[in-house]
């Protein structure tokens, strides 16, 4: 069996999420299916580093898959790519070590939600970023940013019925980028809970528009309750950017952000 390590990029509209359920459309489900027809009609399970929701894209997910026979890095980027639809792109394969781990390896990651401030709705924009017809007011996020930054108890961002045995998450990075009327919320951590940057992207929009306080979010964070947090936003605007699965990489790729 050979192992490879599979990099890819995804529109995740017309998708019920990137794991495999029964009678939806999946992202894992395309790709086993791809690989399937590959193999010759053998199955062959893909392991993702995590699980984006419906509706929720990706720029660099990465995943892991055993297969029966040998086939180039390059022959089998061609392969997936000729058998999975346009809205799934794989970007790059590699040959791993059968003990490789797409998610267990993994030591952190990096999402970003895109949020469209414009008065009125764009067509354009509506399946990549969450339509906020208001003026963000900034000073205000990156006050409360500041706060999610570290090692905390993250209970009050994360979904009631998360099944993990620690709820405690590690933040690196936090901040706010503005592209025009365009705004992007910048999280990269040790890894993210069920819906947890959704509650804390509708968090940060309650504090923008006053009705939170900057400084509320280390009583929400030690409330460790999830009513203590503001709503769920939409997972339109959500994306993965990176999966880390080197520190040297992570710190370089923090670097590079911090002087652009």
């Amino acid at each position: 069996m050979q192992r490879y390590k599979l990099t890819l990029a995804y529109d995740g509209t017309n998708y019920s999420g990137f794991q495999v359920q029964p009678n939806v459309p999946t992202i894992q489900g395309e790709l086993e299916q791809a690989l399937q027809r590959i193999a010759k009609g053998t199955f062959i399970r893909i392991h993702g580093a995590g699980r984006t929701d419906a509706g929720v894209h990706a720029a660099g997910q990465v995943c892991h898959f055993d297969f029966p026979f040998y086939i180039s890095e390059a022959g089998m980027l061609r392969a997936i790519n000729a058998n999975t639809p346009s809205d799934i792109v794989p970007q790059k394969v590699e040959q791993v070590s059968d003990t490789f781990h797409a998610r267990y390896d993994a030591c952190g990651k990096m999402y970003e939600y895109r949020i469209y401030t414009g008065k009125q709705a764009d067509p354009f924009k509506r399946l990549y970023a969450y339509h906020h017809p208001h003026a963000l007011n900034v000073d205000r996020i990156k006050q409360a940013l500041e706060h999610f930054k570290g090692e905390h108890d993250f209970t009050s961002f994360s979904a009631v019925n998360a099944e993990v045995d620690s709820r405690v998450r590690e933040i690196y990075e936090a901040c706010l980028i503005q592209e025009g009327t365009d705004y992007i919320l910048r999280f990269s951590g040790s890894g993210f809970l069920y819906n947890m940057i959704r509650i804390m992207v509708g968090t940060l929009l309650d504090v923008s528009d006053g009705k939170l306080d900057p400084d509320a979010i280390p009583d929400i964070l030690q409330a460790k309750e999830r009513q203590a947090a503001s709503r769920t936003a939409s997972p339109v605007g959500l994306k993965m950017v990176e999966v880390y699965y080197e520190k040297e990489d992570q710190q370089h790729e923090l670097l590079e952000n911090n002087i652009g």
